[in-house]
């Protein structure tokens, strides 16, 4: 869409206005004048090239323009139950209430298994539970993620504690894990209400999948040994392939638990693997299976507990027992109250937060969008942080610990036919239920059953071979950092995971931000029809597609012909924002490219070597060259004998071109800074040193005025009106004497702008005639201008003062004549100028 900027003058003669008043400003106050001269800020100038001056309360003015409706809008948003709620019926209800009993029987024997992974009795998993279950319905987004004890995060947990007990004995492990959730809830629900859920899209998927991948091999290689009975081997705070070396030497001490724990185990992907295969014989039978599968983990603990009575029973109430059993778990709420928010507590804590709070986010919000994705909605990353912050605030309080989105519940919870978030509020009732009436029948769960659902459930969180393959074909570069995060997760600690991967990540994104790959194009016409060729008369649809001129990436047809643009005339196509971090390296290659393919616009011709600069060495001196050659071999010595011959031999002619015009597609380009323009600067002035006369840029399919406006404050755009810009933001402070040398450089510019004027009247007078031009008259009669004379100016995009005008800047504008639509009228415009280009 062609943007406009309008000017408004008011209805009065121009005697009336400040000589250097900007067009379409009717006053300029005291201060405005101070501060267009601390700046030099140039009228005249700005007023040609249609830029006025941008003030603070502009750039600031849709930040806060109306603020009641935004905060009201905002606060609205805190709570997005109140967009459902008031539609809720029967058959929302049936659908929750039936996905909310299913969840709750994975999530009871999920809990308590999850809180032995992270080094806390059992009850502090169901506490975890009954918290993120039911404050998640008031801020969720997404209908189908469940908040409570997760693997990876029990982990951590484990990680924390043993970090902080190396330090001091002071405080529990309970103690610790409150106080942990506390911190991450803290975090979290400060990254929410500030709305910086974005900064979780820095790490990419790959990197989330290999530090979970890594995460659940540690956790499982740790469950072995409770599954099988072995004793006296230590998984926490260990790397997962020592704990592996040291199961397998305690295999001789294996003890009847194996029988426990490999029959569950067994079970449960026996279970998983008839309701998977047999819906696909039987389809009447998905529903049936699909809740078979739900409930093998309860299943299966319930015939194992009572496996476990008969077998313990004749042992007494006090044991000592042949297995390993769950043992006592309090009723009820044991440990509501304050946590312990000791500072020293948090001190020695304060190095695994980071982690801690990296694992809560990035494992829900991956969580929530992909079930988004699957069944239709869009999430909040904003909204979902902020209900993991309050859930991990308020949970202390009760005694859970750190709490995030469960895949596996999730995915449960999808299946079951879920309406709305409200179906937490069914599990949590059936916790609680849990929490004061069957805590007794818990006590004689076997270990090894719960190590068996532990296993089991991270199962589904290591990536299967196909996954990796994917990650392959898309990204190599992307499955090499998942590699390195499962390595580092395996041979280190889950927190060197974490970091590896993130680290990763974030330098990977730095690396293709710094080093991004442009394209030098060539045109293809192209139509539409059944016949081969096509003429101007066949009346088809012809049009120009500009590609790459090489074909080294393998995508183009060979048999497609390339028309490289005139000699002289380049045109390179950006393929990411034009900033500072790739600004010169996007130079190199630009200035690099174009020496190589013209040559110089005029030789230097030196009396003898010695008077040739460092940096401009030339052809090599045979005799040193030959002195040289024996030293050398392969590849270098011949590239050396080369240049020998090539500094022996007189090279008469050079048929390469003289450079005329730079095209540059900014069609990509959605940011430029100050040091990207400064690189634009230094190019021209390099190539137009190079080429010994003016070089032309154009700029083609610019998307945004801003990008617009910087390129104008560097000289572009515009032709040779401001050739004297050399540095925007110069490091060393000039000669103050160059300000007038700018301005007579400026005085220069108009005067080859408008030929008619220059050549016969002084400098300043042609200036002075100018602006007498733009407002409508000569200096005899500036205040009866005829209205034919102010429609020809109109045409001639030149505003008039004394009425209302509406002029085109961004394309089409004889202001702005190097600014185009596209990349044909660009290099249409090249074509057409490169004639008169040497005039400049």
């Amino acid at each position: 869409m062609v943007r406009f900027f309008k000017t408004h003058a008011e209805a009065t003669e121009p005697q009336d206005l400040p000589a250097d008043q900007p067009h379409g400003v009717t006053s300029v106050g005291r201060s405005q004048n101070a501060w267009q001269w601390l700046i030099g800020y140039n009228n005249v100038e700005a007023n040609r090239i249609g830029v006025p001056m941008v003030s603070v309360p502009d750039y600031f003015e849709g930040w806060f323009s109306n603020p009641g409706s935004k905060v009201s809008t905002y606060l609205g948003s805190l709570f997005p139950f109140t967009r459902w709620i008031g539609s809720y019926n029967l058959s929302w209800a049936f659908g929750d209430c039936i996905a909310g009993l299913t969840v709750a029987l994975v999530l009871v024997p999920q809990s308590m298994s999850y809180a032995i992974v992270a080094t806390l009795p059992a009850e502090y998993g169901l506490y975890s539970s009954f918290v993120g279950v039911m404050i998640y319905a008031f801020f969720a987004t997404s209908k189908d993620v469940t908040i409570g004890p997760v693997a990876v995060m029990s982990l951590q947990v484990a990680n924390v504690i043993v970090s902080v007990t190396k330090q001091s004995n002071e405080w529990s492990g309970p103690v610790i894990a409150s106080a942990l959730a506390f911190l991450c809830g803290v975090v979290t629900l400060g990254i929410g209400l500030l709305r910086l859920g974005w900064l979780v899209e820095f790490i990419p998927a790959p990197a989330v999948s290999g530090f979970m991948t890594g995460s659940a091999f540690t956790i499982a290689a740790g469950q072995v040994k409770t599954l099988m009975g072995i004793t006296n081997v230590s998984t926490t705070g260990v790397p997962c392939y020592l704990v592996i070396i040291n199961t397998l030497k305690g295999l001789p001490r294996t003890h009847i638990d194996a029988a426990f724990g490999f029959v569950a185990l067994f079970a449960l992907y026996a279970i998983r693997s008839a309701c998977i295969h047999i819906p696909r014989r039987y389809p009447k039978l998905a529903r049936p299976c699909f809740f078979i599968s739900v409930f093998r983990n309860a299943f299966v603990l319930i015939v194992l507990t009572i496996a476990s009575r008969l077998y313990c029973g004749p042992h007494g109430p006090k044991g000592p027992y042949p297995i390993s059993i769950l043992k006592t778990v309090p009723s009820g709420f044991q440990h509501v109250g304050r946590p312990n928010l000791n500072t020293g507590l948090f001190s020695a804590m304060g190095s695994q937060l980071p982690v801690s709070v990296i694992i809560l986010l990035l494992e829900h919000i991956a969580i929530a969008k992909s079930f988004g994705r699957l069944n239709n909605y869009k999430i909040n990353p904003n909204q979902e942080l902020l209900a993991i912050g309050v859930t991990n605030l308020v949970g202390p309080c009760f005694g859970a610990y750190p709490a995030t989105g469960s895949f596996s519940r999730s995915a449960i919870k999808a299946k079951s036919g879920v309406r709305t978030p409200l179906a937490g509020w069914l599990t949590g009732i059936l916790v609680l239920i849990s929490i004061y009436a069957l805590t007794g029948v818990f006590y004689w769960i076997p270990s090894a059953g719960l190590s068996a659902v532990i296993i089991h459930a991270v199962g589904d969180l290591i990536a299967s071979p196909r996954v990796i393959a994917q990650f392959w074909y898309v990204s190599p570069l992307e499955c090499l950092i998942f590699a390195a995060a499962v390595i580092a997760s395996i041979f280190d600690t889950l927190e060197v995971g974490v970091y590896v991967s993130v680290g990763a990540s974030l330098a990977l994104l730095l690396i293709r931000i710094a080093h991004p790959r442009g394209r030098w194009l060539g045109k293809v016409t192209i139509h539409h029809g059944d016949s081969p060729t096509v003429t101007v008369a066949d009346g088809e649809a012809v049009r120009e597609v500009f590609v790459p001129l090489d074909d080294k990436d393998g995508l183009r047809d060979p048999s497609i012909r390339v028309e490289a643009p005139p000699a002289g005339v380049f045109i390179y196509r950006f393929e990411e924002s034009f900033t500072y971090p790739n600004a010169s390296h996007l130079a190199d290659l630009i200035v690099d490219y174009i020496k190589t393919h013209t040559r110089p616009g005029s030789t230097q011709i030196y009396k003898k070597p010695g008077d040739r600069p460092w940096n401009d060495p030339g052809p090599i001196n045979p005799y040193l060259g030959r002195v040289l050659r024996p030293f050398t071999f392969g590849s270098a010595k011949r590239k050396l004998t080369d240049k020998i011959d090539e500094s022996s031999a007189e090279v008469e002619h050079d048929p390469r071109p003289l450079l005329k015009s730079l095209i540059l597609d900014f069609g990509a380009v959605s940011n430029v800074d100050t040091t990207s323009v400064q690189t634009l600067v230094d190019i021209r002035v390099s190539l137009e040193r190079y080429a010994n006369g003016p070089v032309e840029f154009h700029f083609a399919s610019i998307l945004s005025p801003w990008i617009r406006r910087g390129l104008l404050a560097g000289g572009f755009g515009t032709g040779a009106s401001s050739r004297h810009i050399t540095e925007i933001a110069p490091v060393v402070l000039s000669d103050p004497h160059n300000k007038e040398e700018a301005n007579l450089a400026q005085i220069h510019a108009y005067a080859r702008r408008y030929p008619s004027y220059s050549k016969q009247d002084s400098e300043f007078e042609a200036v002075h005639k100018l602006e007498q031009r733009r407002q409508g008259g000569t200096p005899s009669d500036s205040q009866s201008a005829s209205s034919d004379n102010k429609d020809r100016l109109a045409e001639e995009g030149i505003p008039v003062a004394g009425s209302h005008s509406s002029a085109p800047i961004m394309w089409g504008q004889d202001l702005t004549p190097f600014f185009h639509l596209d990349l044909s009228a660009a290099l249409a415009s090249a074509v057409t100028d490169k004639s008169r280009a040497r005039d400049y």
